[in-house]
């Protein structure tokens, strides 16, 4: 039960009353005994890998990623259990007859494939025990995600915070440009990395085992372990807490779905933090996206006596598609608050590194906030519209009131400064002593810049071409599910509405089909004829024709008329064919089917897709229209509908074919040189990559970086001025 049930401060004479209020904004507000700031990869890697190997009833693990190669300790724990997270959860739930393991990951979409483990579930780790489980949580409205990362361990200890378990996070405050440790769990070395978690026990850490429960049975329907022993405390004896005693605040984001309303509490506590500052809002994020707080931030800044603002943010948003997705959003929301800053009290800098090429940005990946010395906020959410409404998130939070009001200040301000120190190349003590003098964070930080390694201010900025090629917030960093009708109506262009005489007959022909199929399916042996073995046997059979490529071209035709899954199809392509002809034959036969039901669609027409389909094909503005290819790239890499379905709905529209085809390729092609490349190895075993696929696999990543800029300047070149 919640420790208060409206809020965590008493209020004192004079002082102001408490902002944090449970069913406002935080979910519950518990006491912890310990709370401790774990300040990158290196210290809270270390900690949960020794909270976990003391680990008795019960592990937890809610990721947006999580990559079972990775080496917690770089360098080797040295601790008797193997390094890989995989094998060391493995061997600690073997060693320990009454413990169960439950690790929850995002079941994340195509796009991010590339930078991610594949098949997970699959993975040897992660089904030797049986109590070891794992789970893809798919358990989320279109277009959102997973986001929380949380571990708790026998719901006595539970951390909060920016950073999953996964490659390309581990770094040290040095951040030095050097660090030979900083490598994925491919060998490959990485840019020096930022983020923070936060480490509470207590019923704070008791009240996040049911929010990782909640979340594990909302995903399988399960029930899973529930045991709580107050004389069980796994917290690593080498990390010292910044604050005892003291209340936590746990707030939420949850999408609307599935009948469950929405909760907003990470939202509602940004709102109400903004609005409650009095001399300094101090933020450090990945992200800084969302209109909502934007606006929040641009009142603020308009008041005579108003707080200053600082974001701390990387420079560089990471890889080409944020940097033109997110990146320009950011540059749109910063020109926002410049033009509302009338008393130059708003600051976005950056963490600039020496020994960095071209002096560049540390890429900070964190998502902090504190108001004044009043309020610190460590958890997974980031300062985007997504992260406020869309995505599940949580934070925890401590404010300065009550009869502790002056101790948890002091804490809440040196934590702060702590943060700046490490950017600053300067000691904690050295920068919040420069903080209470000047009154102001920009001075304080303006005053210690003496040396290359210092926070420097720095205004995003995005040419007039890419800001008018991308759309606004709704697609990129929704506030909503992403509705399928209107993703539609907003990308697929529509036609003039056309007779349906002589087409009525071809509806309810294709209609019975339609039925026909699925109930031989369900109830015939078609299930057991196509499936992957079936279906790799009938490929090799066609290998020994004198006419391969023409048969395989020509089955994923006939395919796309049976509506059978085309990423089935282009799997068995790159276990048979492998990686170069398996692509080819891929990519030409996904074009070729595409095209012909693409021509099914066009034949029957809108009106009569319509009926047959639903409301998916709807009215479309004359601007997006003209943006034919973009749109097929947006629902070839959105799952909007089945392969076969968005072709004939791309038919019934008067999207030009020319445009269908390119944006088809455009959209696909990354897809389908990465399945067909990874099926292929994994047929083939344990054998290393050869240098021939990591060639093909660099030739792509290439090819869709020159498509990407040659895309720009087609869109641009056809965008009608007048429109």
């Amino acid at each position: 039960m919640p420790l208060h049930d409206s809020e965590t401060c008493l209020e004192l004479p004079g002082a102001a009353p408490g902002l944090l209020k449970a069913g406002r904004n935080c979910w519950r507000i518990e006491h912890a005994h310990r709370f401790a700031m774990l300040v990158d990869a290196d210290a809270y890697f270390r900690a949960v890998r020794a909270a976990i190997r003391q680990a008795r009833h019960s592990i937890y693990i809610l990721s947006w990623d999580i990559d079972s190669r990775t080496w917690l300790v770089p360098q080797g724990a040295n601790d008797g259990y193997p390094e890989p997270l995989g094998d060391f959860l493995h061997a600690v739930v073997a060693a320990r007859p009454g413990l169960h393991a439950y690790v929850l990951n995002w079941d994340f979409a195509m796009l991010y494939a590339l930078e991610r483990e594949w098949l997970p579930v699959y993975k040897l780790e992660w089904r030797t025990h049986r109590r070891l489980a794992f789970r893809m949580d798919g358990r989320h409205p279109l277009g959102a995600s997973h986001h929380q990362k949380v571990v708790v361990v026998d719901d006595c200890l539970a951390f909060v915070g920016g950073l999953d378990l996964t490659r390309c996070r581990w770094d040290t405050p040095a951040h030095s440009g050097k660090e030979i440790r900083r490598r994925d769990s491919d060998g490959k070395p990485h840019g020096p990395f930022h983020d923070v978690q936060a480490m509470v026990d207590g019923d704070a850490a008791r009240a996040l085992g049911e929010l990782a429960r909640a979340r594990w049975r909302r995903t399988d329907g399960k029930a899973a372990i529930d045991r709580y022993d107050a004389a069980i405390d796994p917290w690593p004896n080498d990390v010292i807490p910044d604050l005892t005693d003291v209340d936590v605040a746990i707030s939420r984001t949850e999408p609307a779905f599935d009948g469950a309303s929405g909760v907003h509490e990470v939202r509602q506590l940004h709102l109400d933090a903004i609005a409650a500052a009095r001399r300094h809002l101090f933020f450090e994020n990945q992200y800084f996206t969302s209109g909502m707080i934007a606006n929040a931030l641009a009142a603020r800044l308009a008041e005579i006596d108003g707080p200053e603002v600082m974001i701390v943010s990387p420079q560089l948003q990471s890889g080409w598609l944020e940097e033109v997705t997110m990146g320009v959003l950011r540059a749109r929301v910063h020109r926002r608050l410049k033009e509302a800053d009338y008393f130059g009290r708003y600051r976005m800098v950056c963490p600039h590194l020496p020994d960095l090429n071209d002096g560049q940005c540390l890429n900070v990946h964190s998502k902090v906030f504190a108001v004044d010395d009043r309020l610190f906020s460590i958890g997974s959410a980031n300062l985007s519209s997504r992260s406020m409404a869309l995505d599940t998130e949580c934070n925890l939070t401590i404010e300065a009131c009550g009869p502790d009001a002056e101790r948890i200040a002091s804490a809440i301000s040196r934590l702060r400064s702590r943060l700046l120190a490490e950017h600053s190349d300067t000691s904690v003590d050295t920068m919040d002593a420069e903080v209470r003098r000047r009154g102001s964070l920009h001075r304080a930080v303006e005053a210690l810049q003496h040396s290359q390694r210092a926070l420097r201010s720095f205004d995003p900025v995005v040419s007039p071409e890419l800001d008018a090629l991308i759309p606004e917030q709704a697609l990129f960093d929704p506030e909503t599910p992403i509705d399928p009708d209107a993703l539609v109506v907003q990308f697929v262009p529509s036609e003039s509405r056309k007779p349906l005489p002589r087409r009525l007959t071809g509806i309810g022909v294709l209609a019975i089909a339609l039925a026909l199929l699925a109930i031989a399916w369900r109830w015939t042996p078609l299930r057991d004829w196509i499936n992957l073995g079936a279906l790799v046997a009938f490929a090799r059979g066609l290998d020994d024709l004198p006419f391969t490529p023409v048969a395989v071209v020509a089955s994923y035709v006939v395919a796309g008329f049976l509506v059978v899954p085309v990423t089935l199809l282009i799997a068995v392509t790159g276990i048979v064919f492998g990686p170069l002809y398996g692509s080819l034959y891929a990519i030409a036969g996904t074009l070729l089917s595409a095209a012909a039901t693409y021509g099914l669609g066009h034949w029957l027409g809108r009106d009569a897709v319509q009926r047959l389909l639903g409301k998916r094909v709807n009215r479309l503005s004359k601007r997006i229209a003209r943006r034919g290819i973009l749109a097929m790239i947006v629902v070839r890499i959105l799952p909007i509908a089945p392969y076969s379905v968005v072709n004939v709905v791309a038919g019934a529209s008067h999207i030009k074919l020319r445009d269908f085809l390119i944006g088809t390729l455009l959209g696909m092609m990354p897809g389908i040189m990465l399945t067909v490349t990874f099926v292929h190895q994994l047929a083939e075993a344990v054998r290393d990559p050869s240098p021939e696929t990591v060639a093909v696999l660099g030739a792509v990543a290439v090819l869709i970086i020159a498509v990407a800029i040659g895309l720009q300047r087609l869109l641009k070149r056809r965008e009608d001025p007048a429109a």
